[in-house]
């Protein structure tokens, strides 16, 4: 079997493969779509729930998903970035580093219900914030900052180096160098954390499960010390433990359908940012 035959076999299961994935995602957006279009409205977006969660809307979930997910990323976005920089250009080649990166690979593996359990003892009992957003927040934060460090240490090694020794030929010092010369061009890549980590805050369950998400709340939160519904959990309840499971079945489905629209539209968001940061790049 000569190169080029081989070549082509491996295109074509790449291909079907990566077909194989489309279709799957095809077929449950199309299922979640097809369930749940006939349910969205202005009401159902726009007005509190009713009778056990079995009429009206899920506008308190939908806020309280909007704080949760701002929440978070203010913690995590600003912390992970400015780690992933003393990783890369400072922290020296050794055992620490070695020893740092190995662990943030490990935390990114970490089960969620782990990270739950974990703002429960240690946010909502020991530093006494209770079942709030700030203690939500703070949980989903912890949970995606590894992810935030790692695609930042990437952005950071993608700069070629010669970036870097030009801004020092020219008597900038390391910081300059850094602020003003890698972090604009890592910039784009780095978003891509942002939105990968907004991604899997959106959808958690069992983090918010332990500090923060109420099983039926009608009103919206005054501060951060307060419970709220969010999208996943308020998903969860009625898809499992409503009190009627058949009648709320309908709102179910429009629930996970507004969920990802959400992230949808968050991920289409922060590409345009990236997009425009990327060309501002290139014709700096």
């Amino acid at each position: 079997m000569n190169k080029r035959i081989k070549q082509q076999i491996a295109f074509w299961t790449l291909r079907i493969m990566s077909s194989i994935v489309v279709l799957f995602l095809v077929l449950i957006l199309g299922f979640i779509i097809s369930k749940g279009i006939g349910v969205i409205n202005w009401k159902f977006l726009t007005t509190m729930p009713e009778d056990g969660m079995t009429k009206g809307g899920i506008y308190p979930a939908i806020i309280g998903t909007f704080c949760l997910v701002g929440g978070s990323m203010l913690f995590a976005f600003p912390i992970g970035v400015m780690s992933g920089i003393f990783i890369h250009e400072y922290a020296p080649n050794g055992f620490f580093k070695n020893f740092v990166q190995l662990m943030t690979n490990n935390l990114a593996g970490v089960p969620s219900i782990v990270f739950g359990l974990f703002g429960m003892s240690l946010f909502v009992n020991k530093l006494e914030f209770g079942d709030s957003i700030l203690a939500g927040s703070l949980t989903l934060g912890l949970l995606v900052l590894p992810v935030v460090i790692r695609t930042t240490e990437e952005a950071l090694k993608s700069v070629n180096d010669s970036f870097r020794l030009a801004s020092y030929g020219l008597g900038a010092n390391k910081l300059q160098t850094i602020w003003r010369v890698v972090l604009p061009i890592a910039t784009p890549n780095i978003i891509t954390g942002l939105i990968l980590s907004i991604g899997r805050v959106s959808g958690e369950t069992a983090p918010i499960l332990f500090t923060v998400a109420a099983y039926y709340l009608p009103t919206l939160p005054d501060s951060m010390y307060d419970q709220v519904m969010a999208l996943p959990y308020h998903l969860y309840v009625l898809s499992t433990s409503g009190t009627n499971i058949k009648e709320s079945r309908d709102m179910a489905y429009g629930t996970a359908l507004v969920l990802v629209l959400i992230v949808l539209i968050a991920n289409l968001v922060a590409n345009a940012i990236r997009r425009f940061l990327s060309k501002k790049v290139k014709m700096n």
